[in-house]
């Protein structure tokens, strides 16, 4: 291979001898015209990665396919809003266990050496996965921002109609944004700058703009829990204000932890499995980046599998009504000793008849007390009653 040239931001260029490895200013402008360029992992870092994803890619789509069976098994779950929501997000999360894993493993691993269509087509199912997994998750903290900001029109408000129609929305809007590279919009010189380092014959400006919109739609995600945590702080202050109850005060105190807690594990984990990979995309739009930082990007990609794996976790197996139904489904299947089960007239957590706000996990809900409301949604009702009497 001929010599490369350093270039600064101020532009000026230099021999490969005279340039500092250590210089942070300093990015390489390689000239890669083959995929081997983007095939940067060792024979000990293949290993690594490869345990990663044979072990996160089955755990994540048995643990999403789990969900996916109690919901659609369950004929109260799969009606209501909320459980739509996190059927999707489980759905999402089984395509990016398949697509991803699948992808991954055949580039880095096996190194197929794909044409420009099939190598698209593979990174379009992955993007559409992962776009629909963290759109998923921001129609779940809105459903729970209805939940706690208008909890007397929540059924109003967030039909199954509108649940629906929102969830055809993001599965339109991400088939559309995965599929721009194959309708055109690719790096025009193949592999060549200014094509991205991390993704080949991926635009810079298209990259940009994925990453930015995901940026948006994480940034909608921690305002959605922040001004859920105020909401019901602000709540449990005015019951306590209402009732003067001399214990209220230590129990409002319990639930704010509890709130703060669940809802901290829930965005540290989303943040510390996206922002890391992110970052590398928004570098690779403004330098370019070197082997090494490629061979670092591969591995934080990884988290956002993990962050697919931790979902049913944190989102669907900590809901109390789910739980009960997947016991009920489990013991169905071990008494008839078959798995098929009528689960049509069961109806686990409140009857239908009450409010459908209730898929907050346990440590988001108040404690227990011969008084205590059950859902947030009650709260705001029984201080509304409080108020006009």
């Amino acid at each position: 291979m001929g010599e490369w040239e350093v270039t600064t931001p101020l532009g000026i260029t230099g021999a490969k001898g005279n340039a500092s490895s250590s210089d942070v200013f300093l990015t390489v402008n390689s000239d890669c015209r083959e995929l081997e360029c983007y095939m940067v992992l060792s024979k000990e870092e293949q290993t690594a990665i490869g345990s990663i994803c044979f072990l996160a890619g089955p755990i994540t789509l048995l643990e999403n396919v789990l969900v996916l069976w109690v919901i659609a098994a369950t004929a109260t779950l799969r009606k209501r809003p909320s459980y739509l929501f996190i059927g999707n997000l489980a759905l999402a999360d089984v395509f990016a266990s398949c697509f991803f894993t699948t992808s991954f493993l055949d580039f880095h691993l096996f190194r197929r050496d794909d044409g420009p269509i099939a190598y698209l087509f593979k990174l379009g199912g992955v993007t559409m996965a992962f776009t629909s997994s963290v759109g998923s998750l921001l129609l779940t903290a809105l459903d729970r921002y209805l939940c706690i900001y208008q909890a007397s029109r929540y059924k109003v408000l967030l039909t199954r109609r509108r649940a629906l129609l929102s969830l055809l929305t993001l599965w339109s809007t991400t088939i559309i944004i995965s599929s721009l590279p194959l309708m055109g919009w690719r790096c025009p010189t193949v592999l060549a700058p200014p094509c991205s380092r991390l993704f080949p014959y991926i635009n810079q400006g298209y990259l940009a703009c994925w990453t930015s919109f995901i940026l948006v739609l994480l940034a909608l995600i921690l305002g959605a829990y922040a001004l859920i945590l105020l909401k019901a702080h602000q709540h449990e202050s005015s019951m306590t204000n209402l009732q003067g109850a001399a214990g209220t005060g230590q129990a409002r105190m319990r639930m704010d932890i509890r709130l703060a807690r669940t809802f901290g594990l829930i965005l540290l984990i989303l943040v510390g499995c996206w922002l890391p990979a992110l970052s590398f995309m928004l570098a690779d739009v403004s330098v370019v980046l070197t082997r090494t930082q490629q061979r670092a990007f591969a591995f934080c990609s990884t988290l956002c599998l993990v962050n697919s794996a931790v979902n049913p976790l944190l989102y669907a197996l900590r809901c109390r009504e789910l739980r009960v139904a997947l016991l009920q489904l489990l013991q169905g299947l071990r008494k008839n000793g078959r798995c098929k089960k009528s689960t049509g007239d069961f109806t686990p957590g409140p009857p239908s008849g009450e409010d459908d706000c209730t898929t907050f996990s346990d440590d988001e809900m108040p404690p227990a007390r011969p008084t205590q409301l059950n859902s947030v949604s009650e709260i705001v009702k029984k201080q509304q009653l409080n108020i006009r009497t």
